[in-house]
Formats: structure tokens, C-alpha cells, sequence
């Protein structure tokens, strides 16, 4: 058994690793609710930061209110994972092809983590998208979530394939922009320098974080389709099909981005 360091802060702080490691990293399910913690979190303080801080929040409806204060709870998240899949895609090393063993089968208590707390904020939007249904999202929504919250949490109760499952978590990248666009819009600066920037931003982080990361992805699972045929048989078929329907949704999605961008620039000219 381990022994308490002498000194009582060192003492606290290394309590305060233990319960880290035992009751948060260790344990998937605390990490799910600290993830609709944080969403809970997002959505009061960006409802409470609008009201000070933006005259025009008093004056949005109320169900523009609440959109407005999920953009910004999905935007908390969006930051949060992008990071994290961004750290363990190209820097953790977890999944270098000069370790041993198959990639589909690695993980760590800090990669269950993250995605645990992913999954609580697909369940808090699943659940505000269902409540508020049409207008949060209509159905492409509720599909795009579902599959991804199928995926991460098969991922994060069997250990495998969390690669595959940050890379296309990747794709949160876009979100912010997408949320600040509306932001915009809700604010009434549609004719704006800012708006038309947004959307020529938009395009470029979608088409590098939705079209050439999927592209990526394909790429690496073709690559190593030997070791993703020894995963179970569930999680064989839905890492080869959630990415795929994901990836035709993305293609749909930036062709209206497109169309949208070119309707502003005409409109400016």
C-alpha cells in the first residue's frame, strides 16, 4: 500500500490525484456526467453573460433564447473535444504504428475520459433537440447524433477503436464557426464584413475538417483493415457504417455552405 506524503499539502494533492485516477478517469460513467455537468454549466453562463453583455438578448423570443444558449453550451464542447481529439490523433502517441498490438484496441484512462464526457453532451443536445423538436434540428440532427453517440459510446464501454472515434470527432472544429454564424444572424449582422468572413472561414475549416479528415480516416482504416476485422462484430459493422452516413451528411451539408456564401458575395457585389 502506498504511503501519504509528510507534507499536508503534498498529502491533499496526492488524495486529490487518487480520487482523480479512482472515482473520474477509472470510472467512464463519472465522466458522462460530468460531461451534462459541463453542458449545464455552458448553458447558464452563456445565458447569464448574454443578459449582461449583449442588449439584444433581452429582445430575442424565447426559443431563440434557447438556441442561443445551446450554441453556446455546444460550443464549450466543441473546444473541449476538438482539443482532445486533436491531442490524441497526432501527439499523444497512443496510436504510433511502432507500438505493438492492433490501433483499434488501444486506449487510456484520460482517452475513456474525454469521450465519456462527449457522450453526456450528446445526450443533454439529443435530449434539448427531442424536446424543442423542429427547432433545434430536424431530422439529419437527431441521425448525425444518434450515430455519433452509438459510436462513442461503444467506443468508450469496449476500449476500442477510440482512434477512429477522435478523428471523426475532429469534425467538432467546425462548430464554433457554424454557432458564431447564427450568432450573427440573431444579431442582425447578416450584411456585415464579419458574417461574409465567417462564411468564407466556414468552408475552408469544413472542407479540411469534414471532407479531407473523413477522406484521412477512409484512408487509415483501408490501411489497417486487418486489425479493424478482429473487433467485435458490432463494432466492425459500425465503425465502417456510422462514418460513412456521417461523411454523405458532411458532403450535403457543405454544398448548402457553398450555395449560402455564394448568395451573401452576390448579394455584396
Amino acid at each position: 500500500m502506498d504511503s501519504l506524503p509528510v507534507n499536508p499539502v503534498m498529502a491533499y494533492r496526492y488524495k486529490a490525484e487518487l480520487l482523480a485516477k479512482d472515482y473520474l478517469l477509472d470510472v467512464p460513467y463519472a465522466a458522462v456526467l460530468a460531461g451534462i455537468l459541463m453542458c449545464k454549466l455552458a448553458y447558464d453562463f452563456t445565458r447569464l453573460i448574454s443578459s449582461f453583455h449583449y442588449k439584444g438578448y433581452a429582445s430575442l423570443t424565447k426559443m431563440q433564447k434557447v438556441e442561443w444558449n445551446n450554441r453556446g453550451m455546444s460550443t464549450v464542447h466543441a473546444i473541449f473535444i476538438t482539443v482532445m481529439s486533436v491531442y490524441f490523433v497526432f501527439f499523444s502517441g497512443i496510436f504510433s504504428d511502432q507500438l505493438d498490438g492492433p490501433i483499434t484496441s488501444r486506449s487510456s484512462s484520460l482517452s475513456s475520459f474525454a469521450l465519456g464526457v462527449s457522450i453526456g453532451y450528446f445526450i443533454t443536445d439529443v435530449a434539448m433537440i427531442y424536446w424543442f423538436y423542429p427547432s433545434l434540428g430536424g431530422m439529419e440532427y437527431v441521425i448525425h447524433h444518434i450515430l455519433a453517440l452509438m459510436s462513442t459510446v461503444y467506443a468508450m464501454v469496449s476500449g476500442e477503436a477510440h482512434l477512429y472515434i477522435y478523428m471523426g470527432l475532429i469534425t467538432e472544429t467546425t462548430t464554433p464557426g457554424i454557432n458564431l454564424r447564427w450568432f450573427l444572424d440573431a444579431a442582425g449582422m447578416k450584411n456585415s464584413k464579419a458574417y461574409l468572413v465567417n462564411g468564407a472561414a466556414m468552408v475552408v475549416t469544413w472542407l479540411v475538417a469534414r471532407i479531407i479528415m473523413f477522406m484521412y480516416l477512409f484512408y487509415h482504416m483501408l490501411v489497417h483493415y486487418d486489425q479493424i476485422k478482429q473487433m467485435d462484430t458490432f463494432g466492425y459493422f459500425l465503425i465502417l457504417v456510422a462514418p460513412a452516413i456521417i461523411f454523405v451528411m458532411n458532403l450535403i451539408w457543405f454544398s448548402k455552405i457553398l450555395r449560402g456564401l455564394k448568395k451573401t458575395m452576390t448579394k455584396r457585389h
